[in-house]
């Protein structure tokens, strides 16, 4: 995905928002939003791939700021938080008797619904009753873009790019499905902190390497997937799969930029520039395949 001219004063919000997070010291917040002021003038330009401007004004600001890790806080809030909300979700996907591409179904809006919400933000104002009455809701309505029976016959060797904490307590659902029907999983997240996303620490935190087979990194702190900086073990498992699933905005904006498939992107359009650049509205809940 290139860059949209949204995107701009999108960035510029978020790094507010993490500079917040690290201090409050004004000044230094006021520098860290003149750094990615300079950053946008330097990187942004018409065509440039949303992950080159979003990466490059994330980083300095942690440079600015001198915090390599703002969100580290809220990713264990989202966590926390995520785990007392699992026993509804999975209650959900487990209602009744279905079959297992019933149940794959039901995983993956979950685990879409889980992208919908943020997790950190959450704990502080919303109740668990208030959540499982707003999952509940969404998920009677299901997918917007409803690819799963297609990838259900895909998960013998599944790449799973995944996206933020909190999230991936959900995303844990979709994993149980695709190890009982005999699939294998390698689960690639961040290299470092970047956001809320998901980090080799949080893996061991959250004992995520027993649900999978093996667990990779995208090898940096890009946002979403930065190729140039990626592992070779992990561009050969791409290479190898036989379904890559993509979770999120951040890893489709730049997981797009490449032909690797086939690829199945779950998230919710929480942006009119992506929702836009898969050719669907604002608010979708999507399990799109490209192959």
């Amino acid at each position: 995905m290139k860059m949209d001219a949204r995107c701009t004063y999108c960035l510029l919000s978020r790094v507010h928002y993490e500079a917040q997070l690290s201090t409050n010291d004004t000044e230094l917040i006021h520098k860290t939003m003149l750094a990615g002021i300079d950053v946008l003038k330097e990187t942004y330009k018409p065509g440039v791939p949303a992950g080159v401007v979003s990466t490059a004004i994330h980083r300095k600001a942690y440079e600015v700021l001198n915090d390599e890790d703002p969100y580290f806080e809220l990713r264990q809030l989202s966590n926390r938080i995520a785990e007392k909300v699992y026993p509804y979700a999975h209650s959900l996907v487990h209602d009744g008797d279905p079959t297992d591409e019933e149940m794959f179904r039901r995983a993956v809006l979950a685990s879409v619904i889980g992208n919908f919400f943020d997790f950190g933000i959450m704990g502080f104002d919303v109740g668990e009753d208030v959540f499982d009455e707003t999952f509940a809701e969404i998920f009677r309505t299901g997918l917007d873009v409803d690819d799963t029976s297609e990838m259900f016959g895909m998960l013998d060797d599944v790449v799973y790019v995944v996206d933020n904490c909190g999230e991936i307590i959900l995303d844990t659902l979709v994993f149980d499905i695709i190890r009982k029907v005999g699939g294998k999983i390698t689960l690639v997240v961040r290299g470092a902190p970047m956001l809320t996303d998901v980090t080799m620490e949080n893996v061991r935190e959250l004992e995520l390497d027993k649900k999978v087979d093996r667990v990779l990194t995208t090898g940096s702190n890009a946002v979403g997937v930065c190729f140039e900086e990626a592992p070779a073990e992990f561009i050969d498992a791409l290479g190898k799969a036989s379904l890559i699933i993509s979770k999120g905005m951040a890893n489709y904006e730049t997981m797009s930029e490449r032909n690797f498939g086939p690829i199945a992107y779950l998230l919710r359009t929480k942006c009119e520039a992506v929702a836009e650049d898969m050719g669907l509205e604002m608010g979708y809940s999507v399990a799109k395949l490209v192959r």
